[in-house]
């Protein structure tokens, strides 16, 4: 039942009331701070975690180690102990000792000095409380030094109508901060929850009574003070309803609206650069390259802009759908331009598409071929003449396709006729930067997005929802299995040795092979926190905090494999602070087979391709993410002699990190490593938001669980924005998406 009738009007002012004004400025500002909530309306989103029933105690048994817990148990036993120490040497400092019980195991807390007075009077045994605090170790016992508490029952009735005006009968969990325990959360939400009552459903009534959904004033109510589980779950069900569909709203806008911007339709001219490059592929394309490139060709056919996700397994050959998309445009009089992350991977693609297009790619130049273009290089460390030529020939339309990276989308840069944007490793991107470049068009171009980290259904209609999508899951022909292992470098260091032995073999063989570390190695300007640092090579910190040592570097490896285990090999290094003459040398000699062994950081993860590597030695993988040692591990094996993939750890068996890489070790399907890697991950990095002090705008739909909703709530929106694409009718729902959307706008991602 509805707690209040629809509303017409834009929302009550109440929901945008600052913290400070209902809360009092302190504890405000620690909301604000730690937890990011600055308006009446923020707190009522911050939902409970998890929730305690009063019949029904947490585990002891399972508390995690330096996490901060919530518990409820009773107490068995308390003591109060009087010691000496510097400042009280007569015997008069004191420790008082409780421990508390929940049946599954014990706990002890510790208090000293002035704190143990008011512990001491009223936590006696057989007292419930609510106790909050970081869970460490101490004579090999877990305890919560001076925990912050709350009982549960007393003596009188006050302390019983607390718990009711908390709880009801099921106690929220919320998430919290050392410097504000979940209790306390749970008193403030007390004062704000009667505004709740002015929330504004964005949810259309008939969508709503469809879908027996309660309303969100009800909605808010039962999530934060529920009297059943049939409460919480109806909360939730309603709250993923709303998350879902506005994030659907926002993208079937923006479908909506590049659907109606005109485009030139790019048809290929029936014998042009086109065939003529098909004639002389030395390889026929896989059926699903074909398939998708039919999908491109027919949206380049029509008179609005393309925009498809482009996305493939490691090595499927996207480059090659995309370089024949690219053709297509050139063949219909237009230009082509391809974004690349990184100065390394635009110089590797450029070098490709030039050599898999021989002569064709010589436009203008003595033995170039008749219908052949120009296919330029554009990177923001070229020189001023080189620079200078190729936007010459970009403006003047002798360039048919360029290849660069974020110095595309200056504004010196300019284009005859720009009909078709590619941009490779969309993660790296954020939407302002391909706008940015689409905008260099007469018209729209058409846009084709590329990415080598396969995404589940569900991220791809939550976090590319205004793009059409293509999947290309067959390797082509001649591709070789890639064989990993895991190396236990700390358990079993002869394991370590034998991997520098196989590298020996395989660069024995006639092959070649790269060792890639998460750190450069001449950091002493970089800042020393591995999560602050966003510079390439700062990868994941470790889980185990024990395990202190900073990662390994390149030039450190290098340096210690040229001379022991390597010794008489050609090692070289390859890192993104090189100059980009060097970078590309390095590059070159490698792919010449002149090295032997390139020690590198993850500048090489994507668009690297080098037939003849056939070995990868990843040192400290723990601290890489799941696609990204995916991505790297595509590497190798991209030529005819079978891959060998080593995964070097010093983490410890039962440690996460360990099964996150036996989880790598054990397939080479990326669809499924990235549904684990996205199970370990908040749903936030995943939308893109992952910049410190951003919290994801989900906070109850789960993007793999709720597959379902998803589906449904896109197919709903796309109704509502094609009958009312203002949503002048549906004041609320556009009220939450300016909230939304303007949350966006702030965090396009920045991980180039």
């Amino acid at each position: 039942m509805d707690l209040v009738p629809a509303l017409e009007e834009p929302p009550n002012r109440t929901l945008d009331q600052p913290l400070k004004s209902v809360l009092g400025p302190a504890t405000a500002k620690v909301m604000a701070e730690h937890l990011g909530l600055h308006s009446v309306g923020d707190l009522l989103h911050h939902y409970p975690r998890r929730y305690e029933e009063r019949g029904q105690l947490t585990h002891l048994a399972d508390l995690p180690m330096d996490e901060h817990v919530t518990v409820v148990a009773q107490v068995a036993d308390a003591r109060l102990h009087s010691f000496a120490s510097a400042k009280a040497p007569r015997g008069k400092g004191q420790r008082l000792e409780v421990t508390i019980t929940d049946g599954s195991g014990r706990l002890q807390l510790v208090f000293f000095g002035n704190g143990v007075h008011k512990p001491h009077k009223e936590l006696l045994p057989g007292t419930r409380a609510m106790f909050a605090g970081k869970v460490s170790v101490f004579n090999r016992r877990l305890q919560l030094a001076h925990p912050a508490y709350a009982l549960l029952h007393g003596a009188d009735d006050d302390a019983e109508e607390t718990v009711e005006t908390w709880a009801g009968a099921l106690i929220p969990i919320y998430p919290a901060t050392a410097k504000l325990e979940s209790w306390k959360i749970g008193k403030a939400m007390q004062t704000v929850l009667p505004s709740a009552q002015d929330a504004v459903d964005p949810l259309p009534g008939s969508l709503r009574e469809g879908r027996g959904l309660v309303s969100l004033p009800e909605a808010l109510l039962k999530i934060h003070r529920p009297h059943t589980k049939a409460d919480i779950a109806d909360a939730r069900a309603r709250l993923k309803w709303d998350e879902a569909f506005v994030l659907q709203v926002a993208l079937a806008r923006r479908r909506h609206a590049d659907a109606l911007l005109p485009a030139v339709p790019r048809r290929p001219a029936p014998d042009g650069v086109l065939t003529a490059f098909d004639e002389r592929l030395p390889f026929t394309l896989t059926e699903g390259q074909r398939k998708v490139s039919k999908e491109i060709f027919d949206d380049l056919a029509t008179e609005h802009p393309m925009h498809r996700l482009l996305q493939g397994e490691v090595g499927s050959g996207k480059t090659m759908v995309a370089l024949r998309a690219m053709l297509a445009v050139v063949d219909a009089g237009g230009q082509a331009a391809m974004l690349a992350p990184t100065e390394v991977l635009a110089q590797q693609h450029h070098r490709s598409i030039v050599e898999m297009m021989g002569e064709l790619a010589e436009g203008g130049m003595l033995g170039g071929a008749d219908d052949a273009t120009k296919v330029v290089l554009l990177t923001g460390s070229m020189g001023a003449a080189g620079r200078r030529q190729a936007l010459l020939d970009l403006v003047t339309g002798e360039a048919g396709i360029v290849i660069g990276t974020h110095a595309l989308i200056e504004d010196k840069v300019q284009f005859h006729d720009l009909g078709l944007v590619v941009v490779d490793e969309q993660h790296r991107f954020g939407v302002e930067q391909r706008d940015a470049l689409r905008g260099k068009g007469k018209q729209p171009p058409h846009l084709l997005v590329m990415t080598a980290t396969p995404i589940p259904r569900t991220v791809a209609m939550t976090v590319f929802g205004d793009l059409e999508t293509s999947v290309l899951d067959q390797l082509p022909a001649g591709r070789s299995p890639i064989a990993s292992h895991v190396v236990p470098a700390a358990d079993k260091p002869h394991f370590l040795a034998r991997a520098w032995e196989r590298v020996r073999e395989e660069v024995a063989g006639g092959h070649q092979a790269y060792v890639v570390c998460p750190r450069i190695g001449d950091e002493d300007d970089e800042p020393k926190n591995p999560k602050n640092s966003k510079k390439e090579g700062a990868a994941k910190p470790p889980e185990d905090e024990a395990e202190k040592r900073p990662p390994l570097a390149v030039l450190d490896v290098a340096a210690q494999l040229a001379a022991g285990p390597l010794r008489g090999l050609k090692v070289e290094v390859l890192h993104g602070r090189m100059p980009p003459d060097d970078k590309d040398a390095v590059m070159r000699r490698f792919a010449a087979g002149e090295t032997g062994v390139l020690v590198a950081t993850t500048v090489i993860e994507v668009g690297v391709n080098v037939p003849n590597a056939t070995a990868m030695v990843i040192m400290d993988a723990d601290r890489f993410g799941v696609s990204q040692l995916h991505q790297l591990r595509g590497r190798v094996g991209r030529g005819s002699a079978p891959g060998l993939c080593l995964l070097v750890t010093e983490m410890p068996e039962a440690s996460p990190a360990r099964q996150r890489l036996n989880a790598v070790a054990a397939t080479l399907d990326g669809f499924e490593l990235s549904r684990i890697d996205l199970e370990q991950r908040r749903e936030g990095d995943v939308l893109g938001q992952a910049q410190s002090g951003a919290r994801s705008s989900l906070r109850v739909l789960a993007v793999i669980e709720d597959e379902e909703i998803i589906a449904e709530a896109r197919e709903e929106a796309a109704a509502v924005v094609a009958a009312d694409p203002g949503l002048d009718r549906l004041p609320g729902l556009r009220t939450a998406l300016d909230a939304l959307v303007d949350d966006e706008r702030e965090q396009y991602l920045e991980k180039g």
